[in-house]
């Protein structure tokens, strides 16, 4: 290790993310987004509160009330630092949920925030996160109308923990969901990839790689819009959060029994993210995003929508790499720049802790 990185990186204080199957107990593993993750809500989970909306295992649950159709979500984030490159804790808990809603095509309406807070932390750095929050909700055209706060003990938390929960409108004719993926369709993703994970990591562990990286934490609801308005006729979306790009591809395959196929020169992989991943020895299809979303697109509508997002602040960076295919079903490959190909598997655990 360099001398100058070994004044800064201690691996003795490192997690492994990746423990064995068999464990008795919750490890870190099971909150990445991985298969333990899985493994968790099949297991444990979907037995204890069985019901035929929470199986579609979507970013968010699409549900019949009163003659509309609204999305729904929740999510808890526990990042560390509260503060990094690009964004904030406060950032993170709006954009999520509101990006889990647009997932399913919503329009999203309303957020609920609810803190729980470690006795001893400042009053400023909870300012600091609600002010955030705040000018993200502005931004993401929501308003949080609702919330609860709670107190822990000194020694029984981590500062700040914030859970939100959200609602929104879908549009008449709108059907996305992982089981509508079918071969042929094109996969896009909305531009570069890794930069929050590497954000994070850099931040946390006092690396430097030359420049400095910034979370790519956004809204996309409006970049979906502007996809459904070239079509309403978009089968899957996802935004690759835990997991990375990888975990969302392979959620996809699974859940609609068909393989993807990547070409991997075509993944937008920034030189910075390369860099650190190459250094710490991370994949960067596996590095988690927070103002990204993969589309999966029947293949007479994939230009048009490309150029939609291509024209749209958050979706600069739109690029095809690749397609839904019959081949290989429940699988994901990447062909690579040398002319082979390799699996992509759902990761085990996750290779950043504590990324959302």
């Amino acid at each position: 290790m360099p001398e100058q990185l070994a004044d800064t990186v201690d691996p003795a204080n490192w997690t492994c993310p990746a423990p064995l199957r068999d464990q008795p107990v919750v490890v870190m593993g099971h909150g990445g987004g991985g298969a333990l993750s899985a493994e968790l809500m099949e297991q444990i989970f979907a037995p204890a509160y069985g019901n035929a909306i929470l199986t579609g295992l979507a970013d968010s649950a699409v549900l019949e009330l009163g003659g509309a159709r609204l999305a729904f979500s929740t999510d808890s984030y526990v990042v560390r630092p509260l503060f990094f490159p690009g964004g904030s804790l406060g950032d993170l808990a709006v954009n999520g949920t509101v990006n889990d809603l647009a997932m399913s095509g919503a329009r999203p309406a309303y957020l609920s925030a609810a803190f729980v807070l470690e006795e001893g932390v400042e009053l400023t750095v909870v300012e600091r996160i609600a002010r955030a929050m705040g000018a993200a909700a502005e931004a993401a055209q929501v308003t949080i109308a609702t919330g609860d706060t709670k107190v822990v003990e000194s020694g029984h938390g981590d500062g700040v923990y914030v859970t939100t929960a959200g609602v929104g409108l879908v549009p008449d004719g709108v059907d996305i969901r992982p089981q509508r993926a079918r071969p042929g369709d094109a996969v896009i993703v909305s531009g570069p990839i890794g930069l929050h994970g590497v954000a994070i990591m850099s931040v946390r562990e006092g690396l430097e790689f030359g420049v400095e990286v910034a979370s790519d934490t956004a809204p996309l609801a409006d970049l979906v819009a502007a996809v459904l308005a070239v079509t309403p006729d978009i089968h899957v979306l996802r935004d690759p959060t835990r997991g990375g790009l990888a975990a969302s591809l392979n959620e996809i395959a699974r859940a609609s029994g068909t393989g993807v196929r990547l070409r991997e020169r075509a993944i937008p992989v920034p030189d910075a993210v390369a860099n650190a991943c190459g250094f710490l020895g991370l994949d960067p299809l596996y590095v988690a995003n927070e103002g990204r979303l993969v589309a999966f697109v029947p293949p007479s509508a994939a230009e048009e929508v490309l150029a939609a997002m291509r024209a749209h602040p958050q979706g600069g960076g739109a690029t095809l790499i690749g397609e839904c295919v019959a081949e290989h079903p429940g699988m994901v490959v990447v062909c690579t720049g040398l002319g082979g190909t390799r699996v992509v598997d759902l990761p085990l655990g996750e290779q950043l802790p504590r990324i959302c």
